[in-house]
């Protein structure tokens, strides 16, 4: 038999990087004739930590897996002179069109030689953000398969929205999407930039058109309404590979993303001390920087309850507290010894698999969600940004799988202001609610845990779709 390879092309941002490199585990798990290789990108506008991270990711990827290979793209993009995110990651694509094919030409023709005993590149999973890179599949004859490292639910409401979607800002619409209406309120806010929306959709129906398969981070027993919009004629083949999850720091000591590991070795063993279920942890995101209005609503909330808590609270963007926030969480801490822990970064997976964690507020981040899922932690939903205001209502309204705070509110990706201000009575009903021993909810989140450890399981449903996608690679090479 023949081998083959696949080359992922992750958008360069950790939150996508990570679930390719899982996906890239278990395909290689599946199938002993494939590898694969992952092609990063070299953003300039990446902190030099996360540069320094993709540069190691590339020179140590035989620590992965040795049938997984990362390379590293050359870096001669210069940012243009605008604020706008939106330009800046387009035309980054853009400009790395030319690099991706070099590389993959090069690449095809090395291991084409005569009595080379090498796989043949089989096909390219590319990012939901680097739609343009099918034009490169196109061109070296490959097949393209769009990875979706967001729900179900906000990749089918991509393709079947329109463009005046958010014009009333009261509409409620009814789409294929979800079981329930959805309000225009919480739709993600970039549909309000005309010409940013009308880009995204652009690429989402060039990717229904040209993609040969859409690679889904979820499994078909947590959305099965929302995958089944994507199924059918007019669709290509959908496959659902998920949770795909960073579980290492479940067996290690090693904590994936955190900051200071002293910092979270200390909220471990303080969480060591706490009584089982007895502990709401607040995590907004490596984005998710509050104004001091904000946080001290959140103190208030979480003092009037007297529930213990983590809470990972970010500095400001220029890095450290004020002179006055750091007062507000010295007094609150004073007020509340012993009851909670206030830290910059904190270990996710660590404390979401901790007995003495009861209940999340998460700004409902994708991974986040599923991490929730894994551990069986319901979730007190606040979105954010991008596209977690939808992932809260279909976590919320559609699956009931979630507690709410407050679907409909936006911060600016920039300033980290937020259109207003959440008040302390607010935050604490949904804190309440979420730490409730007997719930609809607590028992919906139960199921749906169990089921999504049974998805990845031989026989189960992620992965028997998984072996799908793999038969699919190797029926095109023949």
């Amino acid at each position: 038999m023949k081998k083959a390879e696949l080359a992922f092309v992750p958008f360069p941002v950790t939150s996508h990087i990570t679930p390719a490199i899982d996906l890239a585990k278990l395909l290689v798990r599946h199938h002993d004739r494939l590898s694969i290789t992952i092609v990063l990108m070299n953003p300039p506008f990446a902190s030099s930590k996360t540069r320094a991270h993709l540069e190691s990711l590339a020179s140590n990827s035989t620590i992965i897996d040795h049938r997984i290979t990362l390379v590293l793209l050359p870096h001669d993009y210069t940012i243009p002179e605008t604020s706008d995110a939106h330009i800046i990651n387009s035309t980054f694509i853009q400009n790395q069109i030319t690099h991706l094919k070099h590389f993959l030409t090069n690449h095809i023709n090395q291991y084409s030689e005569p009595g080379h005993d090498s796989p043949q590149l089989a096909g390219l999973v590319l990012d939901m953000l680097c739609a343009p890179f099918m034009d490169v599949a196109d061109e070296l004859g490959l097949p393209a398969y769009m990875f979706f490292t967001t729900s179900a639910g906000y990749s089918s409401l991509m393709f079947h929205i329109q463009i005046d979607a958010k014009d009333d800002p009261n509409a409620e619409l009814v789409l294929p999407t979800f079981a329930n209406s959805i309000p225009s309120k919480v739709l993600p806010e970039f549909m309000l930039d005309k010409d940013v929306f009308s880009y995204y959709l652009n690429q989402f129906r060039r990717m229904k058109e040209k993609a040969k398969g859409f690679v889904i981070n979820t499994f078909m027993e947590l959305e099965p309404h929302a995958i089944g919009s994507l199924v059918g004629a007019t669709f290509p083949t959908v496959y659902t590979v998920g949770p795909l999850l960073n579980l290492a720091v479940e067996q290690s000591d090693s904590n994936v993303g955190s900051k200071d590991t002293t910092d979270d070795c200390d909220v471990i063993k303080w969480l060591d001390d706490q009584p089982p279920s007895s502990v709401v942890f607040l995590c907004f995101g490596h984005l998710g920087r509050f104004s001091e209005d904000q946080a001290k609503e959140i103190a208030n909330a979480l003092e009037n309850s007297g529930i213990r808590f983590v809470w990972s609270l970010r500095q400001s963007k220029s890095g450290g507290y004020t002179d006055s926030m750091e007062a507000l969480i010295k007094g609150f801490l004073n007020r509340n010894a012993g009851m909670g822990k206030i830290v910059e970064w904190a270990p996710q997976v660590a404390i979401l698999s901790h007995p003495a964690v009861r209940g999340f507020v998460s700004h409902c981040g994708w991974n986040s969600i599923l991490e929730s899922v894994w551990f069986g932690v319901p979730i007190a939903a606040w979105p954010l940004y991008a596209e977690q205001q939808i992932n809260a209502f279909e976590i919320v309204r559609d699956l009931g799988l979630a507690e709410e705070i407050r679907l409909d509110f936006f911060m600016d990706f920039q300033s980290q202001d937020a259109q207003a201000v959440v008040s302390a009575p607010q935050i604490e009903a949904g804190i309440r609610r979420v730490m409730e021993h007997d719930s609809d909810i607590r028992k919906n989140v139960k199921e749906i845990s169990e089921k999504s450890r049974k998805a990845l399981m031989n026989g189960g449903s992620s992965y028997n779709s998984i072996g799908h996608l793999i038969n699919d690679v190797f029926d095109n090479m023949a």
